[in-house]
Formats: C-alpha cells, structure tokens, sequence
C-alpha cells in the first residue's frame, strides 16, 4: 500500500525557485535533484520516509510551491505538516529576503549581484546533523571529490525507499553511522581519520550526548560556533558551513573556505588573491547576511555573472 498526498506551500516574496535549486542540477536522481522544473529528495518525517517532489505555480514575486508526498505506505495528517514545514526549512521560505537587499544595498557589488539574482534563496540540509557531516567530509579536499563521498555514504548507510521500480536514499541517521565499521567509513573513499571524526558525532548524537538540532535555539551565533569547535574534527570553517548551511544562520561567514575567497578575489580584487582576514574586512559591510551575501558571489561565479562595480 503506498500514500499519496498533495499541499501548497505560498512564501515571501521574492523567491526563484528555480534559480535558488539549480545547484541540485547535478544531484544524484535516487538521493536529491532538480530537473526538468522538479526538485526532489526523501526525507525522514517522524519515522516515515517521504519522497519529496517541490515544483512552482507561482512567479518570483508572488511564490507559491506544489508539494507531492509519496510513501509506501499511507500518510498521516500530522506527517504532512512536518514534512511541508522541512520543505519550508530547506528553502529558507519564512525568510525575508528584502532586509538582506536592503542591508547591503550600499556595496556596489553585492547590490548589483541582488538586482540580478533576485529571488535566489539559499537552500539548507534538513537537518543540522547532515551539515555537520558533510562539512567534515569536504575538508581539505575539492567539493567534486566530497560530493562522491557523500553520495557513498547515503546510499551505503542510508535508510532507502522502494516506489514502482525506483528506489531512493536518505541522508543517514546517526545510529546508522553509529554503528557502521572504519572500515566500511573508509570504502566511502574517507580517510581513517574523518571516518572516526563521524563515528564519533555520530556515537555522540546518538548517545544524546550532542544535541545539534538544540543549538538552533541558542541566540548568540558565536557561541553555536564555540560549542561546535569542542567537538573533535570540527574547526572554525567547520563549524561556520554547519551553521551557515544547517541552521540558516547567515550571520556566519566562513572565510577560510579557498572557493568563498576566490570568488570575493574575482568581485573585489580583479582576480587578486584575498586572504582570510582581508575577506573578513570585505564582508563587514553586508552586517549581519554575511554567509548569505557570500552565497550570492558563489552563485554569480557560477553563472559567470559579470558586474560593473570594483571596490578598492
């Protein structure tokens, strides 16, 4: 018996959904894609696995998404309502975007890149877990490597779901990494080291012993990053891309990230290396959507968006 449901999801404006899920453009079709209009990922609601279909009815200035639940078995009300509010949470819709343009509407650069990518939101993980792990996966290795490590492990550990003849994936649960061997960590392509960096999160979230879903209620940012920098393998630009990618805490800037400076390098320097500190000194004038304000950059490289604007 499989369960079938529909909802409708309206948002603020203003929202490109397309532009904001293109980066899912490559995904791998059996854990999370966008093509064809249509993005999708299985997710875990109150036990029951959900493949989760997201396509737009609306217009960048007046949003509104179609959602479509599928299951192998029936769906409860309650489920509908936990799985429209991820779906809510992955795409940052309860966001307002026009404070963000507001904020840094006085750096040249940046208030060009808004005008042209209006509506770009900055999609997160579901849950803070996932982002934490995949942080440490992409240490100190190009993002096309990780990502083929991260598609092993989901499809390796991942709890999966069957429809018609296609199968799907989820993002691991920690007692699914938990319990896995070094061993069957390293067949992912990881190193020995990161494979008991996350057996031991992974062992620690289980346990109770780390409550990363909590930390989204701490007010203070700084202080989320300071309590995630004590847990072993987790450094400062660890910590920053958990929060900036998990939690939609767009305070947070991960200058130490090599493609984050680049990109500020090409926007503000002509191609100039930029060192840490010097992109810290850039972003201080986008205030508080620092994280956000550097996804914008990625974003625009990545369509090799030119601008008319240099600062000095």
């Amino acid at each position: 018996m499989t369960g079938k449901t529909r909802t409708t999801i309206r948002c603020l404006s203003p929202f490109d959904f397309a532009l904001s899920v293109m980066i899912f453009s490559d995904g791998d079709p059996q854990i999370r894609r966008y093509d064809n209009g249509k993005f999708w990922q299985l997710i875990r609601v109150d036990g029951q696995l959900l493949l989760t279909t997201v396509t737009s009815a609306g217009t960048v200035e007046e949003p509104k998404l179609i959602v479509n639940l599928e299951s192998d078995s029936s769906i409860r009300k309650s489920v509908v309502g936990e799985a429209t509010g991820t779906a809510a949470f992955i795409f940052n819709l309860t966001f307002d975007l026009e404070s963000f343009y507001r904020q840094v509407r006085r750096d040249p650069v940046i208030a060009e890149l808004t005008c042209k990518l209006r509506g770009l939101r900055s999609p997160a993980t579901a849950t803070v877990f996932e982002a934490l792990i995949d942080s440490i996966v992409e240490q100190q290795i190009s993002l096309n490597v990780a990502n083929k490590m991260e598609k092993r492990l989901t499809k390796e550990f991942g709890e999966k779901l069957v429809l018609g003849k296609e199968t799907y994936y989820a993002y691991p649960e920690p007692n699914e990494l938990a319990s896995a061997s070094i061993s069957k960590l390293r067949d992912c392509g990881l190193s020995r080291r990161k494979g008991e960096f996350i057996k031991h999160i992974s062992m620690m979230a289980e346990e109770g012993k780390l409550d990363l879903e909590g930390l989204k209620d701490h007010e203070n940012t700084e202080n989320i990053a300071a309590e995630l920098d004590q847990i072993p393998g987790v450094g400062v630009w660890t910590a920053e891309m958990t929060i900036v990618r998990g939690m939609h805490r767009m305070e947070a800037f991960p200058a130490d990230d090599i493609g984050l400076r680049r990109v500020i390098a090409r926007y503000y320097r002509d191609g100039k290396e930029v060192t840490s500190e010097e992109a810290r000194k850039i972003a201080r004038s986008w205030g508080t959507w620092k994280g956000l304000a550097g996804f914008y950059l990625i974003m625009a490289d990545a369509l090799d968006i030119q601008t008319n604007q240099r600062t000095a």
